[in-house]
């Protein structure tokens, strides 16, 4: 599968540009590392005939390549996290047209936008050790709690220049304003049981190892664990934590999304939007959801068993609309950093 992903990025990089005015091509910069989009998109040919060139990358070194290009090459973005598309449509490199009616149908009004919408989601939770934490203090527990300091010395997360963690921040500071956010996340520092380091993964492995009692993650890091796709090691870390869904007495847990943005100047725009259609049927969110663990965007589509084993009648965030996190965004940097979150 490495090898398909491989040679689909190599073509890509090599005819990428001169295929982008022909009929027929839709042109993706993906930063969603996963072959099984790559399996996505030849269905999509297969079913439309119309070819998918991808290049892959970083989002920093696709963002980059977008600007300097300038537009008229790629047509669409594709990454993780809301806040990344959300920060690109700030620099003016999305453009409005992805408000079909069938994107319109398929996707709730809270994860999207006309310029760029949400293919699949994903739930940033607290995972705790059994034996070390109680069903008291687990009781009620929301993401403004982990500031408490009866979690001193009992949390881990990761370094505040991760995309996953400033979009949570900056969905706080939407919650709860600027001043109590910075408070907040004082309060969090001063609980780390470390300096923050690694992986969402890293930070479950470090709660079945006794370094920490919680610890915060998406979801689908640790269904993957589980999957047996990550070793031995990590699934049997995975069976020794259990998943916990905050603010399930509030506003609901966090949500955030992979997202297609239609890039400005796309030359083959309703390509691109015949593709973010398909990303959105039935066929394809059951082809997402399972392979990479992700929730699906769509009704009627069940998550991987291992997700729906994690519980499924969790209240999720549907309030907090997801291009806030793009809009706080340098806020939540302020005040991680400021709080001295590594």
């Amino acid at each position: 599968m490495r090898l398909l992903s491989s040679i689909a990025i190599i073509f890509s990089l090599l005819l990428g540009p001169a295929l982008a005015d022909g009929h027929g091509v839709v042109n993706v910069y993906s930063a969603r590392h996963y072959d099984s989009d790559i399996q996505l998109y030849e269905k999509f040919t297969a079913n439309s005939g119309i070819k998918v060139n991808v290049v892959s990358g970083k989002s920093g070194a696709l963002e980059k390549r977008i600007i300097e290009e300038g537009g008229g090459t790629a047509d669409l973005y594709i990454t993780a996290d809301a806040g990344r598309c959300g920060a690109f449509k700030s620099k003016g490199m999305l453009q409005a047209g992805l408000s079909s009616d069938a994107i319109k149908s398929a996707v709730p009004k809270n994860f999207r936008t006309s310029s760029w919408v949400g293919i699949a989601k994903r739930a940033r939770i607290v995972y705790f050790a059994p034996e070390r934490v109680t069903g008291a203090e687990l009781a009620g527990l929301t993401y403004e709690s982990l500031a408490d300091p009866k979690w001193k010395g009992r949390l881990v997360i990761r370094k505040s220049n991760n995309i996953y963690n400033q979009s949570l921040v900056a969905s706080l500071i939407k919650n709860n304003g600027k001043k109590a956010t910075e408070a907040w996340a004082e309060g969090v520092v001063s609980n780390m049981a470390r300096t923050p380091k690694g992986n969402d993964r890293a930070q479950i492995m470090a709660v079945a190892a006794g370094e920490a009692d919680i610890a915060v993650a998406n979801t689908y890091y640790l269904a993957l664990m589980l999957s047996g796709k990550k070793g031995a090691e990590q699934q049997e870390a995975a069976k020794k934590v259990k998943p916990f869904f905050p603010n399930q007495d509030g506003r609901g847990t966090h949500m955030n999304i992979s997202c297609a943005g239609l890039v400005k100047g796309a030359p083959n725009k309703s390509n691109a939007i015949a593709l973010v259609e398909f990303l959105l049927s039935k066929e394809a969110q059951e082809h997402i959801v399972n392979n990479t663990f992700e929730y699906p965007m769509i009704a009627g589509v069940s998550p991987h068993e291992l997700v729906v084993n994690m519980g499924l009648d969790f209240k999720q965030d549907l309030k907090t609309k997801v291009v806030n996190y793009g809009k706080n965004q340098a806020a939540a940097v302020t005040a991680m950093t400021g709080a001295g979150w590594k």
